[in-house]
């Protein structure tokens, strides 16, 4: 993991300090399956079953720099998958904070449950998402990411995004980081590139 570590350094998508500490205390190892542990630390995608994946470590990196969380914030993870992402954020987010995973494989949430314990995170929860997109019961929500592609905005999360919030989801081949402001104003910016595994809808 260090390595991977160093070279996401050295390419200068892992910046921030906090998202350097949360990759260093959270082993990618602990979320891959079993036959591709010998894999768990290139910079690649890998299968976890049902056609899904653990993201590529330098998209992590990437997405949790737009979503820029902090220590205290509510956040929902959405294709939860291996929990990988879901134990990232709730080491930034740290003891005030609290994360909600959501996973519409029922499999995945069994998968990403057996592994998010590997740590001692009690804010952080894994649940089968129903037809309903995101957790709008939960809602409001500081950040909100998504980890499979939409073919467009889903307005269902936007409206589960706290004032000052901010959502990252892939649209397309394009990261869209959504900001809403104090007033409820939308801002966006595209950040194109990227290859995911579809939202289920």
């Amino acid at each position: 993991m260090k390595l991977l570590i160093r070279d996401l350094l050295a390419t200068g998508v892992l910046r921030s300090p906090a998202i350097i500490a949360a990759f260093r205390a959270i082993d990618r190892k602990d979320f891959v399956r079993p036959e591709y542990l010998t894999e768990a630390y290139l910079d690649t995608a890998l299968p976890i079953g049902f056609e899904q994946t653990i993201s590529q470590p330098t998209t992590v990196a990437y997405m949790l720099e737009l979503l820029d969380a902090k220590p205290g914030d509510r956040i929902l993870d959405v294709g939860s998958g291996s929990g990988w992402t879901t134990a990232l954020l709730a080491h930034i987010a740290g003891t005030a904070g609290e994360v909600f995973g959501v996973e519409r494989i029922p499999e995945l949430v069994d998968f990403g449950s057996t592994n998010l314990i590997k740590y001692s995170f009690p804010r952080a929860h894994l649940t089968h998402a129903d037809t309903t997109l995101g957790l709008p019961e939960k809602s409001p929500f500081d950040r909100i990411l998504v980890s499979a592609a939409s073919p467009e905005l889903p307005l269902e999360l936007v409206a589960q995004l706290a004032l000052g919030g901010t959502l990252v989801i892939p649209i397309g081949t394009s990261l869209i980081k959504i900001q809403k402001n104090r007033d409820g104003d939308i801002t966006s910016s595209e950040h194109p590139g990227f290859v995911f595994v579809p939202l289920i809808p």
